[in-house]
């Protein structure tokens, strides 16, 4: 707990039986900074009424639809301070347009939006208003990454050369979209995802961590996106080669159909004085090796853990955390930067949310994807 009054905090989406609403809810609690006290979480009234009864929501702040709940909220003496964004793609847009035209902070879920145009039009209106946008690619949250970052900026590596990127996972080998999974079914329907699948889904992840981590610039890229599966709509694989401005060269590769791996996120990066390698799977150690001497193994909360990384750490070392830590990390960090903007201060440097930029450059990522891919894996500007 911080000691402060928890914010209100209300949610679009979300509701019975939805995975990642229950991540973000649980995440705006780790460390007391949020009450969640309002929420539109389903567009069936039926569910969300029931959604809001079983989070213990009270019914007039159960709303059926998220534009009467940002109209209400705004004219609330004790409305709500943030709201989060959890729905399917393509409801992110008019979700957040709502909340942001009307002064409430909004934290979405990735990708920003379903289409590139949406995402220009989602940007300026973060920009026209007043309010905060936080995009929660959680993977950034985590200690040992926030310490990457800042080795790479301290220049421990050199100049970055390369970085490979990699996130596959094994859940739509199968055809798991005509067998009523909810999950599947959005994810795999190009009016709910958008334009990319595997790439939109979790691709997203992927590249979003190596520009946090490195600060590189994208230049154009070459990509090669695959529906593996028979009578799938949108990607299921997808391989990248990638130029950065500088010079540097890099790889990523995404995939929902690779039996054996779960959520196996890793990131490389090299320079010529060394090397760093992170896996999603084991967050706590981040491997280190000098150019020329052993490699060497950084863990969170140990002896050679930094002071970015100590910053966002909870228990000691050799007590593990992981994802929804990481997420929560997300939610603290936006809590701290939502304070300084109701007290009329700038926001404290060492906060490293995601941004509305951030997500704008994540779709331009999925575009790109989609347009060299549909050109023979032609080489693409960024």
């Amino acid at each position: 707990m911080t000691g402060h009054t928890p914010l209100k905090l209300g949610m679009v989406g979300g509701g019975n039986d939805a995975f990642i609403g229950a991540v973000h809810r649980i995440a705006s609690r780790i460390d007391g900074e949020f009450n969640l006290v309002a929420g539109a979480l389903s567009s069936t009234s039926e569910k969300a009424q029931a959604s809001g009864q079983a989070l213990g929501l009270a019914a007039e702040r159960t709303y059926d639809d998220f534009k009467a709940m940002a109209i209400r909220e705004a004219r609330l003496k004790d409305g709500i301070d943030a709201v989060a964004i959890v729905t399917p793609n393509h409801m992110h847009y008019p979700a957040a347009r709502e909340f942001l035209k009307r002064g409430i902070h909004v934290l979405c879920d990735k990708p920003l939006t379903a289409t590139l145009a949406e995402a220009k039009k989602l940007v300026k209106a973060a920009e026209q208003s007043d309010a905060l946008f936080v995009l929660t690619h959680n993977y950034t949250g985590y200690p040992m990454i926030r310490q990457a970052r800042e080795m790479v900026a301290q220049g421990a590596l050199g100049d970055i050369r390369v970085v490979q990127a990699e996130y596959p996972q094994d859940w739509l080998t199968e055809a798991e979209e005509s067998q009523d999974n909810k999950q599947a079914e959005w994810r795999t329907d190009p009016e709910r995802s958008g334009a990319g699948g595997c790439v939109g889904d979790i691709g997203t992840h992927a590249f979003n961590l190596l520009s946090f981590v490195t600060g590189l610039t994208l230049e154009s890229l070459a990509s090669d996106l695959t529906s593996f599966v028979p009578g799938r709509r949108l990607d299921d694989n997808v391989h990248v080669m990638m130029r950065f401005q500088g010079g540097a060269r890099g790889m990523l590769w995404s995939s929902q159909v690779a039996p054996g791996n779960e959520n196996a996120l890793k990131l490389r990066v090299y320079g010529p004085k060394g090397g760093l390698e992170w896996s999603q799977e084991d967050p706590n150690y981040l491997w280190f090796t000098p150019f020329g001497k052993p490699k060497r193994l950084l863990t969170r909360g140990g002896t050679g853990a930094s002071a970015m990384a100590e910053r966002v750490t909870r228990t000691p070392g050799g007590h593990p955390e992981g994802y929804l830590e990481a997420f929560a990390n997300i939610y603290t960090e936006a809590a701290a930067a939502i304070r300084a903007k109701k007290r009329g201060e700038a926001l404290p440097p060492d906060l490293h949310f995601p941004t509305v930029q951030d997500g704008l450059t994540g779709v331009q990522f999925i575009d790109a994807c989609v347009r060299s891919s549909n050109r023979n894996g032609a080489w693409t500007s960024f």
